[in-house]
């Protein structure tokens, strides 16, 4: 599953992915995102996630930590690599103190378990992509 999804906002709303192999968490995050205006880009295949960098920017990822595939620190290094300026956002379901450490050293921008507030979620992605701003 790889969708542009609908929303309202221009060219400041753009860049901001979503990668969860959970298909329904997958949607129902570009529901959330969307309703609060943002334009997202989903994915549920890390490696479409990262292959996507060659043609787009991403400003902002939203992050699984646990996907079969390859896990979201995996990915997080990847970005770091080829996209330095995005602004990285975890969600996990199993709360790990040393995975959540891991990843904020290695300079995410927010960590989330789930269940989470939704309004927290917008607002965090908010901040991010206004400091992924250049």
């Amino acid at each position: 599953m790889h969708t542009l999804g609908p929303g309202i906002g221009g060219q400041s709303r753009d860049g901001i992915w979503l990668l969860d192999d959970d298909v329904s968490m997958l949607k129902a995050l570009g529901r959330l995102m969307n309703s609060a205006g943002f334009i997202v880009e989903k994915f549920n295949d890390p490696a479409t996630f990262l292959a996507k960098l060659q043609h787009a920017p991403c400003r902002v990822a939203v992050l699984d930590v646990w996907m079969p595939q390859m896990h979201g620190l995996e990915v997080q290094t990847r970005l770091r690599q080829e996209s330095p300026g995005t602004r990285i956002i975890f969600m996990t379901g199993r709360e790990d103190p040393s995975v959540r450490q891991t990843a904020l050293d290695a300079g995410a921008f927010a960590f989330l378990t789930k269940p989470f507030d939704d309004e927290n979620l917008v607002r965090l992605v908010q901040e991010a992509e206004e400091a992924a701003a250049p």
